[in-house]
């Protein structure tokens, strides 16, 4: 089915790097079409580089070129609900966003994940493992390069990580396998509820061959009729789970050890769940993951997430910068594993956050609590072992002659970096450096 037969003008709402991957294909694929660009920021990022031949209207909306449109293909960033794009859809003009294009175009297989937690991870690893086993695969969308970009690889196989914005703005999207990883309170700002949130997700389910959803959460079961469906789960019944054989705790898929979990470079209980749900994956692509397993057992996880930087003498060295909120700390903790203690870096910019609902956590683990930046004071009474630091390098100085075999460093500092950092990646290569040179 040709969709493009009837269009003739298409207007691009935001640029950025989606915009502009949104431009350069319609020049590359669609070079019939009439493209015109609409910014409402002073200086959008990749202005400089948008041909300067195509017409912009750049601070403001040029609402008679939206209604003049055939098509409109809106940023992820801009809510359906903006009063402009309300009137192109009341006009009954079709408003995609660049995730729809790519499925008006893609003829090879594609693999989704959503989720309000892990889904990076859960993407970047499951291109991994996919290469590592001899199918070449290109991985994007709101993860690294975006999704039409992706079209210009010479791949077997897509597998794409989708925002809830992104799915918003996708009707067409057909996937061998979709995977819906779990549901939290994210985005309240655009979304009327979390009924409304976790439509937005489902839709990742609409046109898939095969469903993949978290037995832990009943959120993630998918509400429309699938084919196939496939659990992973680590606290109820679940198709992909852990399982004891002879003694020892395996990655099972239904039924069948995979993989001894100590056999995992990955930190934490959800990373855990995370390549379970890739095992899900690949095996509803059709995709024999045996012979990459070397790949999946050296993993050590996306920088700043949960990343084993320095594993020296038995001492483990974890940055978990990305965890600049509450439940991405509590993520990290959840079932961690020490033969050691735990000394855990914490603080920042709080951002008017309870952390109370930490204590249970800290409470399980044989913990050394180590806090820092503007906040890291509102932690220290949530455990006895406590201690206030100026910086994270004073921290690394004071307990380096402590560390013992067995012991783990982990930054998880539940608050944001611009205290004393540009970023949570800055924080994050500060502290890696850090890590290296002690270990």
């Amino acid at each position: 089915m040709d969709r493009w037969h009837h269009i003739h003008k298409v207007v691009v709402v935001g640029l950025g790097i989606t915009g502009l991957s949104v431009v350069n294909y319609l020049r590359k694929y669609q070079p019939q079409v009439a493209v015109q660009v609409i910014d409402t920021r002073q200086s959008p990022p990749g202005l400089e580089l948008l041909d300067s031949r195509i017409p912009r209207c750049i601070g403001d909306w040029q609402l008679d070129w939206l209604l003049s449109a055939d098509l409109v293909v809106t940023n992820p960033g801009i809510a359906l609900a903006t009063p402009q794009i309300q009137q192109v859809r009341d006009a009954n003009i079709p408003v995609v966003g660049d995730v729809e294009l790519f499925a008006w175009h893609v003829d090879k297989p594609v693999i989704a994940i959503t989720g309000s937690n892990g889904k990076s991870t859960v993407t970047d690893l499951t291109g991994v493992l996919a290469n590592a086993s001899g199918i070449k695969t290109a991985v994007g969308g709101n993860i690294g390069v975006p999704a039409l970009d992706l079209l210009q690889e010479d791949a077997e196989l897509y597998v794409l990580e989708l925002s809830s914005f992104q799915l918003e703005t996708t009707q067409h999207l057909s996937v061998v396998a979709a995977a819906f990883l779990n549901l939290s309170e994210d985005h309240m700002d655009r979304y009327i509820s979390m009924d409304d949130y976790r439509e937005a997700k489902q839709r990742i389910f609409l046109h898939a061959d095969t469903a993949v959803y978290n037995a832990d959460d009943p959120t993630t079961q998918p509400d429309t009729a699938v084919a196939n469906r496939l659990s992973f789960g680590l606290h109820h019944p679940a198709d992909y789970t852990l399982a004891e054989h002879h003694h020892t705790s395996y990655l099972c898929a239904h039924g069948q050890p995979v993989l001894p979990a100590a056999d995992l470079r990955l930190v934490g209980m959800h990373n855990i769940a995370n390549v379970l749900t890739v095992l899900a994956l690949l095996d509803a692509a059709g995709v024999s993951y045996q012979s990459g397993l070397d790949a999946l057992k050296s993993y050590t996880g996306l920088t700043h997430r949960c990343q084993l930087v320095a594993d020296n003498q038995g001492i483990i060295w974890v940055n978990d910068s990305k965890a600049t909120n509450v439940a991405s700390t509590e993520a990290a903790l959840s079932g961690l594993h020490l033969k050691g203690t735990l000394y855990l870096l914490v603080g920042g910019v709080g951002k008017g956050a309870d952390f109370s609902p930490l204590a249970d956590y800290f409470k399980a683990l044989p913990l050394k609590l180590c806090c820092f930046g503007r906040d890291g004071k509102q932690f220290l009474a949530l455990h006895p072992s406590a201690e206030y630091f100026d910086s994270i390098e004073n921290i690394i100085q004071i307990i380096r002659p402590q560390l013992q075999a067995g012991d783990m460093v982990m930054l998880s500092p539940a608050c944001a970096s611009f205290d004393q950092f540009r970023s949570f990646m800055h924080r994050g290569d500060v502290f890696t450096e850090l890590a290296r040179r002690y270990a």
